[in-house]
């Protein structure tokens, strides 16, 4: 039974760390560059959610929208600030300028919040059910689902819909989109708003059991790069199943032996798969993108 109350946490862990993770390929690839500034995005999300819960007596499932609407706003200015002014750049620039937004955030939530952890809201309140004499919390199951219902809205937008695939066609080849008319600039600004929406709504969920501080975006941002790797450079399945793996580690392992212990261990394991598979689990085939 504990094993079984492990694994269902990790899962609601990996299922925010796969929001995040999503968010930052999806950057990866309409731009070359890794959007550092990924992590202190997520946290933004929590912050807002905190900030927003202590104004408006609204569960947690009503302020997940406002939160991604509004972290969609804040995606747009880091595009403006961050890319647009160097794209035609080489990408070690555009990592250089996500940092740089990845500091203001981190000391902008600072100066506003402070330092002390906050905490927002569950998406559903009540007690833990009763499933066959395991107590199961309503929170990672709601956790679990919205996740799941974001990442298949996100598969469903890239794979069918018309924007979606202006989206795919940007991130697959720049000027060929622009040749047949794709509003290119537009479908990189989409794709950060996109990004920081889903990192948004991970902040929101992380922020209920976890808690968040404004230095914890270089955590997330750690986790979610190791996913990627993990998963193969650019691939969504494998960042997605990435980032499974690594709360799986933080939650089933770290019960059976000391955090630090089970945090090297996790470390060991990426060794081990870039030994065998240096291009990730699911390593990219050459050419295309996911």
């Amino acid at each position: 039974m504990q094993f079984i109350q492990l694994a269902l946490n990790g899962l609601a862990l990996g299922a925010a760390y796969a929001l995040i993770a999503l968010g930052f390929v999806l950057v990866l690839n309409a731009t070359r560059a890794v959007n550092f500034a990924q992590g202190d995005l997520v946290v933004t999300g929590g912050f807002i959610g905190a900030a927003l819960a202590s104004q408006l007596p609204l569960p947690g499932y009503a302020l997940l929208p406002v939160v991604m609407l509004a972290m969609a706003g804040v995606g747009f200015c880091v595009s403006a600030l961050a890319y647009w002014p160097i794209r035609s750049r080489p990408p070690v620039a555009v990592f250089t300028t996500t940092i740089a937004v990845g500091i203001i955030l981190q000391n902008g939530l600072n100066g506003v919040f402070g330092p002390e952890p906050r905490s927002a809201p569950p998406l559903f309140t009540g007690s833990n059910l009763d499933i066959y004499g395991l107590a199961v919390s309503r929170q990672s199951l709601a956790i679990i689902a919205a996740a799941a219902f974001l990442i298949a809205g996100q598969l469903f937008l890239t794979n069918y819909a018309q924007l979606g695939r202006a989206m795919r066609a940007t991130a697959q080849d720049r000027d060929m989109a622009a040749a047949i008319g794709i509003p290119v600039a537009r479908m990189i600004a989409f794709t950060f708003a996109v990004s920081a929406a889903l990192g948004g709504a991970a902040g929101l969920l992380l922020a209920n059991q976890f808690f968040v501080t404004p230095t914890d975006g270089t955590n997330l941002i750690i986790k979610a790069y190791i996913a990627v790797v993990i998963g193969g450079w650019g691939r969504i399945g494998g960042a997605l199943a990435g980032a499974m793996l690594i709360a799986l580690f933080e939650t089933i392992i770290s019960a059976w032996m000391d955090y630090t212990v089970a945090t090297g261990l996790l470390y060991v394991a990426v060794l081990g798969i870039l030994l065998v598979r240096p291009s990730g689990l699911f390593g990219e085939v050459e050419g295309r993108r996911a």
